[in-house]
């Protein structure tokens, strides 16, 4: 299999059989891995499709390839981190160019966006994209670019895709979306009008926390040419061999997300009726504020959810000192559980001030669910949540 288009074959069958069975050299039903940093010409100005590995490598298209078909654009770039795709994006603009991001995004992409404009690089405005006239004041400024994050990490806020990219390119401002919560197998901005998708393949698309990589997937050829241009000038690639990983982990994305968000939801209503917590940041909840959004433009409601715990800090020491099978560690979307502490882990760097203003807690905790047994999980929940 090659290509998936309109009339191709679904996503599941994208996602599980792209590049499958089209090794020319020895049939290999597994897509072979390409290590190689540097390709033979055939003679004198003969160059090949493939000359130097920073330029192109087999493997990296192959994925790029997969991840366009998935997300629904004309074409992909493979970075080497989340941070990197994003950069690439934003390190092409001019001084005087201003960026809107959400007040409430991951606390790596705000310290990117604050140490660019803090060396003049850029401009930057952090608004609440869920507040349609905070949103249109700062759009009369005339912003390059839109970053949005839906759901954001960790307060899990959904915001409307299709809302946000109208607005935005009424003022002729490019829009893109970190679908790195959800994935394409539950959500597929460029569908909604973005621009752009911009993945960390580090968390769901590979799924196994072996690799770190990222994605800019464009809708439009142009764009997806000129951040390959930018990506070979600038050295952002990713490694062949995590690309392969992450092509290999894609095989299995949509039967991962449809049971993590099984276990999640079940964890989410457990948690929503326990004593010990205050809050729980679930769209797939009807209590959720933003979930009749979230039905509207998602396949489903992931597997990433966030709870406050009842008290002070010291309840969350007791937690995570007596929880069970879920590991204390940042990143997500592998097979395993996480939980996560923002205000000192993830989004230690935002400050105090920023953290307030998006509303992250000292007892605001964060869920990854993984694959477990749902039960197991529950339990170790109970774990935790008895000693608090």
């Amino acid at each position: 299999m090659t290509d998936g288009d309109a009339d191709g074959p679904e996503p599941e069958t994208i996602a599980s059989s792209y590049g499958v069975a089209s090794d020319p050299s020895y049939a290999a039903v597994v897509p072979p891995l390409y290590l190689s940093s540097t390709y033979a010409f055939a003679g004198y100005e003969q160059q090949g499709p493939y000359d130097y590995g920073r330029a192109g490598n087999p493997t990296r298209d192959m994925l790029a390839k997969a991840l366009a078909a998935l997300e629904g654009g004309a074409g992909a770039v493979i970075t080497s981190s989340g941070m990197a795709a994003i950069d690439l994006l934003v390190g092409r603009l001019r001084p005087n160019d201003l960026v809107l991001a959400p007040h409430d995004c991951y606390g790596g992409t705000m310290r990117l966006l604050k140490a660019r404009a803090g060396l003049g690089q850029l401009r930057v405005c952090f608004v609440d994209q869920g507040d349609m006239r905070e949103v249109g004041r700062a759009l009369e400024d005339r912003p390059a670019l839109m970053i949005v994050e839906t759901p954001s990490n960790p307060m899990m806020r959904v915001v409307d895709i299709a809302a946000l990219a109208a607005l935005a390119h009424e003022a002729e401002a490019k829009v893109a979306v970190d679908n790195t919560f959800l994935s394409p197998a539950c959500q597929r901005p460029l569908e909604l009008g973005a621009d752009l998708a911009i993945h960390s393949t580090t968390k769901y698309l590979n799924g196994h926390s072996d690799i770190v990589g990222g994605a800019v997937i464009a809708a439009d050829p142009g764009q997806a040419e000129e951040l390959a241009y930018w990506s070979n000038a600038v050295g952002s690639c990713g490694a062949p061999f995590d690309a392969w990983l992450t092509l290999r982990g894609l095989r299995t994305l949509y039967p991962r997300m449809r049971q993590q968000q099984a276990n999640a939801m079940s964890i989410a209503r457990y948690l929503a009726d326990h004593p010990a917590v205050s809050k729980v940041y679930y769209p797939g909840l009807e209590s959720h504020d933003t979930h009749g959004i979230a039905r509207r433009q998602q396949k489903g409601f992931g597997a990433m959810l966030s709870f406050e715990l009842e008290g002070g800090v010291d309840k969350v020491r007791r937690f995570i000192e007596a929880v069970k099978f879920f590991t204390l560690a940042e990143s997500l979307g592998g097979v395993e559980s996480l939980v996560s502490h923002p205000a000192t882990m993830t989004h230690a760097d935002m400050g105090e001030e920023a953290r307030g203003r998006a509303g992250i807690k000292e007892t605001l905790l964060r869920l990854s669910v993984g694959l477990e047994a749902e039960s197991d999980l529950i339990a170790g929940l109970q774990c935790g949540l008895a000693a608090c």
